[in-house]
């Protein structure tokens, strides 16, 4: 059997309005996808607040996080990575507007 395989750079979605979020594996209480952003923002008032842990890393591209309890936002360039626990309210302020921001996810816990 040859093994599920793939390249995190390869078919790079023509973006809209919304970010891609693209499932690479799931089973039961985890999953890791691919997030794809090109000027891509939460949108204001809005927040993030999961019920499990997702640990990201900036692959291409850059953005910037607001993260509830941390006194500035995060920077993030490529290699970038940062653990969000369960329940910790974030955003994404700003994606690159110029090229794409490629990140890879990894959800873990109490995952819908």
């Amino acid at each position: 059997m040859t093994p599920p395989t793939g390249n995190l750079f390869a078919v790079l979605p023509a973006l809209g309005p919304a970010e891609e979020f693209r499932p690479l594996w799931e089973k039961p209480g985890l999953r890791v996808e691919r997030i794809v952003s090109r000027g891509h923002a939460t949108p204001p008032g809005e927040w993030y607040d999961q019920n499990a842990d997702e640990w990201v890393v900036l692959l291409a591209g850059a953005a910037r996080l607001t993260v509830e309890g941390c006194p500035e936002p995060l920077e993030l360039r490529p290699g970038d990575w940062v653990l969000l626990p369960a329940r910790v309210r974030h955003r994404v302020e700003w994606t690159d507007p110029d090229r794409d921001t490629v990140w890879l996810a990894v959800h873990s816990g109490d995952i819908p």
